[in-house]
């Protein structure tokens, strides 16, 4: 799907106050890791991650949904009344029903004629939400979209943690538990507008999916339990970015490893970065990464690094930046933006 019509206006992020060093975890489950003859330091250096974050306890997705929504609303001095949609893209709930977006709405006042509904699909929603808008902006519904995602790790790593305790834990289940402890938290939102009255003139030039559902089971999750097969994830992963990296080429301008400025990709770990360089041929000096410090935040990855890379000074005006994502279920998207 091609545009140009659409436009990133601004973004902001909330992090999370509590850090949970990777030490700090396997010292948790030191006795387990004992028994099996696995040794410290383990989740640190198969990773990559140091720290992640999590929210105090209590602390729900709509609460710190609400919170980076209101920051990216006063930063950017937009007339609420002028967003015509909100989305929430987060894979944490607050409950079953309603909606994310609707507790985010009424806790922003927002217009009742503002369209309000989740978009879910793994670590990609964020992406999937930004298709939504750009869709909605081409056909003149709206004049400015409002994407929101908080992600909390406590209850799933606590509950994960408590698991892998047992006395009756094996080497499979340490396996298929491993993942969820590189798990993160972060809030953010984002305001998507048209070029016509655009501040910022950041086009979002399209963006290219493809799916392969055969691997639907390979993750699968619950609000305190997911179980993984990360190195079949991984490279079963890698596999389809290569086929939607061949797809993106054909329909996306200026999508080459030479002509992209700045890669912001959804960061599970250091080895899978590494194999999508490798397979891809793509240049690592060009990402922007913090999974070192912020572990897996899911659907917030991508547009929280996106952002702290503008902070950093690492993207300039007229750079073409690539946002990368690949989401269990498989799905992967690509997208370019001209910033």
């Amino acid at each position: 799907m091609t545009s140009g019509n659409a436009t990133v206006e601004a973004i902001q992020y909330e992090l999370a106050p509590c850090v949970v060093t990777s030490k700090e975890i396997e010292e948790e489950i030191n006795e387990t890791m004992a028994r099996l003859r696995l040794p410290m330091g383990l989740l640190g250096m198969l990773t990559g991650i140091r720290e992640r974050r999590l929210w105090s306890a209590g602390e729900m997705p709509s609460d710190v949904a609400t919170r980076a929504a209101r920051k990216v609303i006063d930063s950017y001095g937009i007339d609420p009344e002028d967003i015509g949609c909100i989305i929430n893209t987060s894979v944490c709930r607050d409950y079953i029903e309603p909606s994310v977006a609707c507790l985010v709405h009424g806790n922003l006042k927002l217009s009742s004629r503002c369209l309000n509904f989740d978009i879910s699909n793994a670590c990609l929603g964020f992406i999937n939400a930004m298709r939504t808008m750009m869709l909605m902006i081409d056909a003149g519904q709206i004049k400015y979209g409002l994407i929101v995602d908080g992600e909390g790790s406590r209850e799933i790593l606590e509950a994960t943690i408590k698991r892998l305790r047992k006395p009756d834990t094996t080497m499979d289940i340490y396996r298929e538990n491993f993942a969820t402890l590189t798990l993160g938290s972060g809030a953010v939102a984002m305001i998507i507008g048209h070029k016509d009255h655009s501040r910022t003139n950041h086009t979002i030039n399209g963006i290219a999916n493809l799916a392969d559902t055969r691997y639907n089971r390979l993750c699968v999750g619950q609000r305190d339990f997911m179980t993984a097969d990360a190195s079949e994830i991984m490279n079963q992963g890698v596999k389809l970015a290569q086929k939607t990296w061949a797809l993106a080429e054909t329909i996306l301008p200026k999508w080459r490893d030479d002509m992209i400025d700045v890669y912001i990709p959804h960061q599970v770990s250091a080895k899978n970065i590494q194999l999508l360089n490798k397979t891809l041929g793509i240049t690592p000096e060009k990402h922007y990464l913090n999974f070192m410090t912020q572990g897996n935040m899911g659907p917030a990855a991508v547009p929280v690094t996106l952002k702290m890379a503008e902070e950093e000074g690492r993207i300039k005006s007229g750079d073409h930046v690539a946002l990368m994502g690949i989401g269990s279920g498989l799905n992967c998207s690509m997208v370019s933006i001209t910033w």
